[in-house]
């Protein structure tokens, strides 16, 4: 034999043949089809129409700018961050507003909501049977607002304030009702909630403010006690009069020193010119005399008189002289008077100078008085503090109070939401829309199929073909000999129990008759007709007798199942002539752990038979793990149809391991010699009493398929 060896990555998926098969199985994938469709169409039609409505709310504050109070932090403002609509949304959910809408619409009483009050007779068994848990046991008002959580929706438009309230019932009425009363009773509860908290802030307030009331006055009386008894007394400019009387001795005496400053330089200067005997004419006191005044006029008088007579008159004439007699007593008295003027400003220095002591003395005194009421004054200060923040606390208690107990009067407190978007009642279900079911079930029918449909051609080997960089040769087919026989005797039907053989050794020549065996075509039937999963194939005959598996396992591949050749024996007879080669991985390297399924599974050149060679790992490491044998033989059972073990000529404590349910046990016969005569006693001895005599002589070989597929 010749030809290339080929392996699992010389495969390629044969494109136009895999999507031929949804051309050779339309029929099946429209029939499927409709029936899904028409299925649809009806559990559609029997459906229970519901209908969906939505109430929209905006949150707000709804505080207009002519009730909006004035007092109060921002912390006392509504949130109205992504946090706070969030908090709404779940305040809308609560049980508190669900169970109230309930009662108040009677849902209680309506089938949709409560499971209990209609229950079937199908359920009814279920419960008795306890298949099924009893609604009853569970509250009323808890079934019913568990129902009614499942056909209510309440979210927050994204970016936005707004808060959506969608329920669905089979009563288009009760649709719209429902979110409706739910907004009403949202609103209604923030308002209860604003009306109980500010009505608890007025009573909290009103014993406050008494409290307070009391205390202010006290904390006053404590003021006005420790101003008396400190003699801390209040004069001008809201200062204490002791520091008020200090600053304004302290301005008289500067001005008394002053003024006795003055005195003093000007009794100097009158003394002066007096003493020298000069004119008091430049001393201001002495001119301010009325009496020096009019001594001075007399004395301008008589020296004008005197120059006028001098004109006509002597020195020596009485009348001159008599007139600078008077001129003389004039200057005299003039100088005395300047003398009582200097003696006045003496006297009034001296005053200046007592009174300044006196003032100094009182000074002092003051210092004293001020530096104890400024000492005072810090606990006076204090007290005074007390009485402030308990005067500030009392008014805005009293602020805050008013402005609660206006509002409880007149119950005006909006809630933090309006609703601009009320539910109306729907004319059109929105489930169960026919046309959209309907279409999709037929194209997810159709799809579904078609896949199904694709992986059947793929699994099945039929979609793939060689790699273009792999060719084949014909090869020629397994030569079977003749079967030597001199007459013709009727083959009895495939997996009959017989009677055991006569005892080896017996007397056999190419002349003897047939043991009852049964050609290549009738074993591969009957191993189809019995719903066997494993056909076991025992060969005295030597590798020769091989072939009987590979024609069994090539003849149930031609009928379309899916079948692969497990090739158990040591010169791997059976897979040679299949794969043109020994040189493959294959069970040993399977159990050696050198190798995968994917690794070891290949394509037979000449069918769609799948075989596992015998393998190119060491027996003896192979051997070790044959106990994970029939693990691997369940495994590919559970992907093939059928799996044809050639164990070569074992006996049947060797094939103990591989027979299990549905195996059919098969012997092969070249010629009907001694060998296959003890075998087939071997078995029925130990148990195995259904066995097959199978021989290929005569079976004729379909023409080869050049270009078969490697798996």
């Amino acid at each position: 034999m010749s030809g290339v060896q080929p392996t699992a990555s010389d495969v390629d998926v044969d494109l136009g043949r895999l999507f031929s098969s949804l051309l050779r199985n339309w029929l099946r994938v429209v029939i499927v089809a409709l029936i899904v469709t028409g299925l649809a169409f009806v559990l559609a039609w029997l459906a229970t129409p519901l209908y969906k409505a939505e109430t929209r709310l905006l949150i707000e504050t709804r505080e207009s700018v002519f009730t909006r109070p004035n007092i109060g932090t921002p912390g006392d403002q509504p949130l109205l961050d992504e946090q706070g609509i969030t908090s709404q949304v779940q305040l809308i959910t609560s049980s508190d507003v669900l169970l109230e809408v309930a009662r108040k619409l009677e849902l209680s009483k309506r089938p949709e909501f409560d499971e209990a009050s209609n229950m079937s007779i199908v359920s009814r068994a279920l419960i008795v049977a306890g298949l099924k848990s009893d609604p009853m046991e569970i509250p009323s008002e808890e079934r019913v607002l568990r129902k009614f959580r499942e056909k209510l929706s309440v979210y927050n438009v994204e970016r936005s304030r707004v808060i959506v309230i969608e329920f669905s019932s089979a009563d288009p009425k009760l649709a719209a009702d429902v979110p409706n009363a739910i907004a009403d009773a949202f609103l209604a509860v923030s308002g209860e909630a604003k009306q109980q908290a500010n009505s608890a802030a007025t009573d909290w307030l009103e014993p406050e403010i008494a409290d307070l009331t009391k205390r202010v006055k006290d904390a006053e009386a404590k003021v006005a006690a420790y101003r008396s008894q400190s003699d801390l007394l209040i004069g001008q400019n809201n200062s204490v009069l002791a520091t008020q009387q200090l600053s304004e001795m302290s301005s008289e005496l500067s001005r008394v020193r002053a003024a006795r400053a003055s005195t003093e330089a000007t009794a100097q200067s009158v003394r002066e010119a007096l003493q020298a005997g000069g004119s008091l004419d430049s001393v201001p006191e002495v001119l301010a005399s009325g009496l020096i005044q009019r001594l001075r006029e007399r004395q301008v008088q008589l020296r004008a008189e005197i120059a006028d007579l001098s004109t006509t008159l002597l020195g020596n004439h009485p009348r001159v002289r008599s007139l600078n007699s008077q001129l003389s007593d004039l200057n005299q008295q003039i100088r005395q008077e300047g003398e009582k003027v200097l003696r006045g400003l003496a006297t009034e220095a001296q005053t200046a100078q007592l009174r300044e002591g006196q003032l100094v003395a009182d000074l002092n005194r003051l210092k004293t008085e001020s530096g104890r009421a400024g000492e005072e004054e810090v606990e006076l200060r204090a007290l005074e503090r007390e009485a402030t923040a308990q005067r500030e606390l009392l008014e805005s208690y009293l602020a805050r109070y008013r402005e609660a107990s206006s509002r409880n009067d007149r119950a005006y407190l909006p809630a933090d939401a309006r609703i601009f978007s009320r539910a109306v009642v729907p004319d059109q279900p929105f489930f169960p829309k026919i046309v959209p079911i309907v279409g999709a079930a037929f194209v997810a029918s159709l799809l579904i199929m078609a896949i199904v449909t694709l992986l059947q051609e793929l699994f099945s080997g039929r979609a793939m073909r060689p790699a273009g960089t792999a060719s084949f040769e014909p090869v020629e087919d397994v030569q079977m000999p003749e079967r030597r026989v001199e007459e013709e005797r009727p083959v009895e039907p495939a997996f009959v129990a017989r009677e055991p053989l006569p005892e080896a050794p017996i007397a056999l020549t190419e002349t003897a008759p047939g043991l009852g065996e049964i050609n290549i075509a009738r074993a591969a039937e009957g191993i189809i007709a019995s719903g066997a999963t494993r056909a076991l194939f025992i060969s005295p005959g030597g590798d020769e007798a091989a072939a009987t598996a590979v024609l069994v396992a090539r003849e149930i591949a031609d009928t379309g199942l899916r079948v692969l050749l497990l090739d158990l024996t040591s010169s791997g007879a059976a897979s040679r002539p299949m794969l043109e080669s020994t040189v493959y991985p294959g069970i040993t390297n399977l159990l050696a752990s050198e190798a995968q399924f994917s690794d070891v599974i290949y394509s037979d050149h000449y069918s769609d038979c799948h075989i596992i060679p015998v393998g190119t790992a060491d027996a003896e490491q192979a051997m070790r793990a044959a106990d994970r044998l029939p693990i691997i033989i369940a495994s590919l059972i559970t992907a093939y149809d059928v799996v044809v073990i050639e164990c070569g000529p074992a006996d049947a404590t060797s094939i103990k391991r591989l027979v299990g349910d549905d195996t059919a046990i098969l012997v092969s016969v070249i010629e009907p010699h001694s060998e296959v005569i003890a075998a087939a006693n071997d078995l029925r001895k130990n148990g195995y009493e259904e066995i097959t005599l199978v021989t290929p002589i005569g079976h004729e070989a379909p023409e080869p398929q050049p270009g078969r597929n490697v798996a």
